[in-house]
């Protein structure tokens, strides 16, 4: 029996491209989504993946969507933490409310959804969580600061939950891409873009796909040794 592979945020760019990937290598595939019903339908239609609609943000959502996938398609195997948003503003004008939908989305949803999984991995003992970090939790960005905190904080978290797991087959790991051709990267001004361009040593954004083979990789059967890593893909703009 198949795998059953839960990507958040699944629906578009990178989590688009890693439903597809993971179906293709095989797995069980849910892909969640948050409110574009439109996306969501175009997806399912065009993939045959089933989509389920809750907010990561809410714990309590959480834990009811995985029941229910986990009665509608079976236990889940293999996460992946990809759902994310930005609400760029410098420190001295971010609002209380624009820090909070960060952290809430990016980063509490990273805990949401593995505190949802992780007792039936412990069960099984077997778990592959993957979650998507940033360049820019690694870097910093100017206008990020609730960003790169939430994305510097997955990686401290998959750490922990590394340990945390290691004797039970359950693997932690962590994704940072960089600027990658997604809708979200599309909505950055062509001159700043441009720029950004400009400063990564291949010389053009990173490709959804690229990302997707990392997490098709991380989540195999074979790749149980690795476990706390975090893979940078980021063209080279960054190297630690």
């Amino acid at each position: 029996m198949a795998r059953i592979a839960l990507v958040t945020g699944g629906v578009r760019g990178i989590g688009a491209a890693t439903s597809k990937a993971l179906k293709g290598a095989g797995y069980g595939v849910v892909a969640n989504y948050a409110s574009n019903t439109a996306a969501a339908e175009r997806f399912r239609s065009e993939t045959g993946i089933p989509t389920y609609q809750w907010d990561v943000a809410d714990f309590d959502a959480c834990q009811r969507g995985v029941a229910v996938v986990t009665k509608e398609v079976g236990p889940i195997d293999v996460l992946v933490n990809n759902a994310g948003i930005t609400r760029d503003v410098t420190l001295h004008k971010m609002t209380k409310e624009q820090w909070r939908a960060v952290i809430d989305v990016d980063l509490t949803g990273c805990f949401n959804m593995c505190r949802a999984v992780i007792e039936g991995m412990r069960e099984r003992r077997f778990g592959r969580i993957i979650s998507l970090s940033s360049i820019n939790g690694m870097a910093g960005q100017i206008g990020q600061t609730n960003y790169a905190a939430a994305k510097a904080g997955i990686i401290g978290f998959s750490k922990a939950l590394a340990l945390e797991g290691a004797t039970r087959n359950i693997t932690a790991n962590v994704i940072a891409p960089g600027y990658t051709d997604t809708e979200m990267v599309a909505a950055v001004p062509a001159d700043v873009l441009k720029q950004i361009v400009s400063t990564v040593p291949i010389g053009r954004l990173c490709k959804p796909e690229e990302i997707a083979r990392a997490v098709v990789f991380l989540a195999a059967e074979e790749a149980g040794s690795i476990t706390g890593a975090t893979v940078s893909i980021n063209g080279g703009k960054y190297m630690l």
